[in-house]
Formats: C-alpha cells, sequence, structure tokens
C-alpha cells in the first residue's frame, strides 16, 4: 500500500495527522542519514516560492546558470514580465494553496524548496491579518512539504528577528530572541526528525535591478533612484540609524553557497551573514562622493523607527567558520555598483539622470 510513498515520509511527528495520512508512533523514524547530508550527485530540481520579490529572479538566474534552466523553477501568484517570463520555467504557485504546492512539488520531482513567499516589515505591520496568514500559514504548508518529500528547505530570516532584549552589536547566532520567528519550530523539526532545513538571517539587501519592496530597509535603495533623478531624498529613518546591509549579489552567492554545503558541515540551522553596517548619512556621505548635489531631509516615520530595538551588526563568523562565507562587496563598492546600475537602467529607459 505504500510502495509509492518514499519511506521518509515516516519522520513526521509522533501523532501528526499529515494531509490525511496518520502515523503511528511505531511507524516513526529519522530520515536515513544518507538522505540529506551529502551533497547531491544530481542536479538539484529547485522550486523558489514568492518568486517575483526583491530575491527570486536574481536566485534563479543564478541557480539556472550552475545546474541548468530547466531544473529552477520560479513561482508566484502574480503575473511575470515577458523578460522574466522568457528566462525559464515559471508557474503560478500559492503558499496557502496545500494541494497545488504538493502537484508542483510531485510532478516536477522537487528536490530544493526556497521559500520567499512573505509580506515584509512595514507591509505586514500595516496589514497584520494578511502577513500571518501567508508568513505563518504559508511556512507551515512548505515545513508540511519538506518533511513528507524529504526536500532540502530554505527559508530566509530577517534583522526584525531579533527582539528588545536581544545584543544589537554585534548580534549573534544564538541569543535571546523574543520575536514571533520561525526559528524555534525549524530547530525542533530538525532535530526531532531529521529535517534539512536552512535559514539565513539576511541583512537589508540592496539591489538596482528590483524596486523596494515594502520592508524597513529599503531607504538604502530608494536613496540611489533619487539622487539619480530628483536629487533629492526624504529619508523616514533618522539620520544616524544604524543597520546591516548587504549588496544583492553577496545576498544570492551566500545562499547558494549554504545551500550547497554538505549537511555534515553544518554545527547550526541558522546563520547569520554579514557585508556592512551603515547608517543614512553615512551612505549618503558615500554617494556624494560621485554626485556632491545630493540633498537628503530626515522625516522619521513612527512606523518604521521602531526597529530601534533591531541589531546594529551581525555576527557571522559562525558562516565564516563552517562554510566558508565571505562577502565582496562592502560600502564603497555597493554605492559604486549602485549608481553604475541605476545610471544605465535610466539611460536605456530614456529617463533624465541627475
Amino acid at each position: 500500500m505504500l510502495s509509492g510513498v518514499r519511506l521518509c515520509v515516516r519522520s513526521l511527528c509522533r501523532g501528526w495527522s499529515v494531509r490525511g495520512m496518520s502515523l503511528s508512533p511505531r511507524q516513526i523514524n529519522r530520515w536515513p542519514s544518507n538522505e540529506s547530508s551529502e551533497p547531491l550527485t544530481d542536479s538539484p530540481r529547485v522550486l523558489i516560492t514568492g518568486g517575483l520579490g526583491q530575491l527570486g529572479v536574481g536566485l534563479a538566474q543564478m541557480l539556472r546558470k550552475q545546474y541548468g534552466e530547466e531544473n529552477v523553477i520560479l513561482s508566484d501568484i502574480r503575473r511575470p514580465p515577458n523578460e522574466v517570463y522568457n528566462m525559464g520555467p515559471f508557474v503560478y504557485a500559492d503558499v496557502l494553496d496545500y494541494k497545488n504546492l504538493r502537484e508542483l512539488v510531485v510532478n516536477n520531482r522537487i528536490t530544493w524548496l526556497v521559500h520567499y513567499s512573505a509580506l515584509l516589515s512595514a507591509i505586514g505591520e500595516a496589514n497584520v491579518a494578511l502577513a500571518r496568514t501567508i508568513n505563518i500559514t504559508g511556512l507551515h504548508n512548505v515545513l508540511d512539504l519538506a518533511l513528507e518529500n524529504c526536500l532540502r528547505l530554505f527559508v530566509p530570516s530577517t534583522i526584525g528577528a531579533f527582539g528588545p532584549s536581544s545584543p544589537r552589536d554585534p548580534a549573534p547566532d544564538l541569543c535571546i530572541q523574543r520575536p514571533r520567528t520561525i526559528y524555534g519550530v525549524s530547530k525542533y523539526l530538525h532535530h526531532k526528525y531529521g529535517l534539512d532545513f536552512r535559514c539565513l538571517r539576511y541583512p537589508g539587501v540592496v539591489s538596482a535591478h528590483t524596486k523596494p519592496g515594502g520592508g524597513t530597509t529599503d531607504y538604502a535603495v530608494q536613496i540611489f533612484h533619487d539622487a539619480l533623478s530628483t536629487g533629492h531624498h526624504e529619508c523616514y529613518l533618522r539620520s544616524n540609524t544604524r543597520l546591516p546591509m548587504m549588496h544583492i549579489s553577496d545576498c544570492h552567492r551566500a545562499t547558494i553557497e549554504f545551500m550547497q554545503t554538505p549537511e555534515s558541515q553544518l554545527s547550526l540551522r541558522t546563520y547569520n551573514i554579514a557585508a556592512m553596517s551603515f547608517t543614512p548619512e553615512e551612505v549618503a556621505e558615500e554617494i556624494r562622493k560621485h554626485l556632491p548635489h545630493l540633498r537628503v531631509t530626515y522625516n522619521p516615520d513612527t512606523i518604521r523607527q521602531t526597529i530601534d530595538s533591531w541589531p546594529v551588526r551581525f555576527d557571522d563568523s559562525n558562516a565564516r567558520q563552517d562554510w566558508g562565507w565571505k562577502p565582496a562587496f562592502g560600502l564603497s563598492e555597493l554605492v559604486t555598483d549602485m549608481l553604475a546600475s541605476i545610471r544605465e537602467k535610466r539611460t536605456n529607459a530614456g529617463l533624465p539622470v541627475s
């Protein structure tokens, strides 16, 4: 009766009824150690949820270069732009529709699942009910899928995973957090049932290729667009608000390197990754080395400025030690690249450049 079901289903929790399957205690085992502890001999089959957000398209491009166009499937609930659709496989996937997700995983023989579907901090604060539904129910769905299908699951975390009682400078991998995050749940599923769960705590991610998506660190993207268009940026944070940041190329590279690392090398399930830390005033000064006319005014937003409890720096020593993480971009390199990329985009679109 169970011949068509992978034996790793037996690793599910004691007493869980998983989407119609009830497992007795005697059926429960951990994943076989050779399922996920060593590098994959064949190319992984990757599904990326929330693929039209800030990170999905770029990650898909990098993965397709390594593993082939057909082995990386981008998904979202929105219609993709033509250029994204023509880059490689794209499917509709609603993370709240478990049956739809399950069909995608089974029919496409997915082995890696990258879960980017979420509402970011500022948008989530404005619509708590929707954020709770997408960020929590959607996560529960992909956790169930990963357990049932022995997937290697990657879910990002953020600087918002820390609370007021957390160390801020630097914030270590393991410390008091007291937010409402996925960390405790995922750690439990790994240790008790062998789920190959992997999570990176991303800093603010800075990219010239996607529009700001509703995060608190979006000013660090918008300031470059404003510098090259109007020459004026109004910042919704105080001038001295320091936050950890990262160039999107480093973010994508860290994700891929982490996913490729043999499980036996990982001492943690969730790692910090760091590159730089700066304030609005500091990034403005760096931009003025290229565009001296830039004017910045400050009008702190009461909701976004509540991130004063977030870390100002990440301690990423464990990532560096366990799997060799090292960023390529500092503040100077980030500013130079962002200005060049946005200037090129505006010029190609026939838009004026300040």
